[in-house]
């Protein structure tokens, strides 16, 4: 039987074998090896004559798959993980030592750790019902900072965090809901965009007049065309909606007909609407008072079957 050769005092690119180890993978002998760089590693026979490694990972592969120098994530945090250093690669994609919260150190791909998928050495996880529960305390998602896990259980064996918001206020939010975006606040910050948005457009009978400017052909109906309906029997209804009320305007046999029955509606309710209450602002504008006295008179009815609008002083049919 040949005798096995001592790698020790050799070098091998940037590592210099410094002792031979009891430990063994997949038969081969592993070889403390000192980097160049001062860090220490373990490599088999195999791969250190092969010359598959030749430092710690300190020099950044050419097999790397965006093919640029690695950021350098040292020091940065993802979740409990703290990055140490840089270490092989593994399968092309740049790796990073980290050393988790509880002292334990664990290799990590780059992708990984700013993607999210790896955020702890994983011995923090237990298993809920069936399903593997994250460790998520101290965790900051939005505007919320997770404290810590509660009894609480959704129907699908959820486990639910409580949390504190950065207003103040805490809440119980299932780690589903965390961990796909579902809340990023106490519900505070959908308070702010609301009241935001509300500054910006004008509603007006809960009509909005900057979406009714703007409208556009609607593709999620069974035609093609807003407020027309193909039904079974390939007739086309027609509904024309104005302030959170749905109208029915007829049907038709023809496509063409349905839609210019819709366009004749649009014009009479919507477009008629708008014309008012660009006038109603011109005449109030400097004049919070007599917008106040005079409000915008402008409804929709039904007369013999038509739709008729009725303003203040006029009445016009359909």
């Amino acid at each position: 039987m040949a005798k096995r050769k001592d790698l020790t005092g050799q070098r091998f690119g940037k590592l210099t074998v410094t002792e031979k180890t009891d430990r063994r993978k997949q038969g081969y002998v592993m070889w403390r090896c000192r980097c160049d760089c001062g860090n220490e590693l373990l490599v088999e026979t195999k791969r250190l004559v092969r010359g598959s490694v030749t430092n710690c990972g300190c020099v950044p592969k050419k097999s790397a798959r965006n093919g640029r120098r690695a950021e350098d994530l040292t020091g940065k945090v993802f979740g409990r993980l703290t990055v140490i250093r840089r270490v092989e690669n593994k399968n092309g994609r740049t790796c990073w030592l980290c050393r988790c919260d509880c002292g334990k150190e664990k290799a990590v791909t780059a992708h990984d750790l700013k993607a999210g998928n790896v955020k702890s050495c994983g011995g923090h996880s237990r298993t809920v019902y069936g399903r593997g529960r994250r460790e998520l305390a101290g965790y900051h998602i939005g505007r919320l900072t997770v404290l810590h896990a509660t009894e609480e259980r959704n129907y699908k064996g959820s486990v639910f965090w409580h949390c504190r918001c950065e207003c103040g206020n805490e809440v119980d939010i299932s780690e589903d809901s965390l961990m796909h975006g579902g809340y990023k606040s106490c519900g505070c910050l959908q308070s702010e965009n609301r009241k935001n948005i509300s500054t910006q457009l004008h509603i007006l009978d809960g009509t909005c007049i900057e979406m009714l400017e703007k409208r556009k052909y609607r593709r999620d109906n069974t035609s093609g065309f807003r407020g027309v309906s193909r039904m079974k029997n390939g007739r086309y209804r027609v509904y024309i909606g104005f302030k959170g009320k749905r109208y029915y305007i007829g049907c038709f046999e023809r496509y063409s007909e349905a839609v210019e029955a819709r366009m004749d509606a649009e014009k009479l309710i919507h477009e008629g609407f708008l014309q008012a209450y660009r006038s109603w602002e011109e005449q109030a504008a400097g004049r919070p008072q007599w917008k106040e006295n005079h409000p915008l008179v402008f409804e929709v009815g039904k007369e013999n079957g038509k739709l008729v609008v009725i303003t203040e002083n006029t009445e016009r049919r359909r």
